[in-house]
């Protein structure tokens, strides 16, 4: 088990760029994959990014070549850099940590807004 707390999110403008950070109570070397999701008003939470303690990376296809997740496990945080920011990306951002059968965990959220 890990306790997440997720920061960074805020208001920023079409194009603009944010980065989020997911501080984890613990080491996060052994788990298994650590990912990023998203919920935005009125539709259901979707998965945006995976790393895996390798530092294999996947994306879902709207933000592939937008977004890069990053780990520095030294600090126990998972990034999430969002350049080329759109009205869409709007959403409360969700980190995860991915313990396979033994646990599966969430932070509470930050609220990405991308509006003129």
């Amino acid at each position: 088990q890990v306790q997440l707390v997720e920061s960074g999110g805020g208001l920023v403008q079409p194009g603009g760029s944010l980065r989020l950070s997911c501080a984890a109570s613990r080491s996060i070397f052994s788990i298994t994959y650590m990912g990023w999701y998203r919920q935005a008003p009125g539709k259901e939470r979707e998965l945006v990014a995976t790393i895996t303690s390798s530092g294999s990376s996947n994306y879902a296809d709207s933000v592939k070549g937008r977004f890069t997740i990053s780990r520095d496990n030294a600090k126990n945080t998972v990034f999430l850099q969002m350049n080329s920011l759109k009205s869409e990306d709007t959403a409360v951002y969700y980190c995860h940590a991915h313990g396979g059968l033994a646990f599966s965990n969430w932070g509470q959220g930050t609220q990405v807004t991308v509006s003129s």
